[in-house]
């Protein structure tokens, strides 16, 4: 990789980071964002990226799970991986839908407290309140908005 090209998928590992995932995932995913075919190996993910092949192994299987990555059939033993189309949305997605988890919570920690617990049940009431929002004002709607938003680009230079 060129230094340019070394800078985004260092950035990409940066952000993945701030997400809570391994830099690692967002340095595989910016390269398999950028490289020339679509699709590599281990090896070659990892002779890119500087890391391990037991590394790149480890996280393309979680990225592979989370539907991010596709390995693709070859005729070799070598596994070639590709990033999914629309695979990065459908991980938002995920995350948006485990909102729902949070009302549940929200509602047997209500069902703890007692009558004159005021701060606390505020503070329980906001949290359930904002699962709910996420839950059926952001899930519900985010696959229609995002294709939308997406085909809407498509005219676009």
């Amino acid at each position: 990789m060129d230094e340019d090209e070394n800078a985004f998928v260092d950035r990409l590992g940066l952000f993945f980071e701030t997400l809570g995932a391994p830099r690692t995932m967002g340095r595989l995913y910016g390269r398999l964002m950028i490289c020339e075919p679509a699709h590599q190996s281990l090896t070659e993910l990892s002779i890119a990226l500087g890391v391990s092949k037991a590394s790149v192994s480890t996280v393309i299987r979680m990225m592979q799970e989370g539907g991010m990555v596709e390995r693709l059939p070859t005729a070799t033993r070598r596994h070639h991986y590709r990033i999914t189309p629309g695979g990065f949305a459908r991980v938002v997605e995920v995350q948006l839908s485990r909102m729902r988890a949070g009302i549940d919570a929200a509602e047997y920690g209500l069902s703890l407290l007692r009558p004159d617990q005021t701060e606390q049940r505020d503070r329980i009431e906001e949290f359930r309140d904002l699962c709910e929002f996420s839950d059926k004002h952001v899930h519900e709607q985010f696959a229609q908005r995002w294709a939308e938003y997406r085909s809407g680009k498509d005219g676009r230079p």
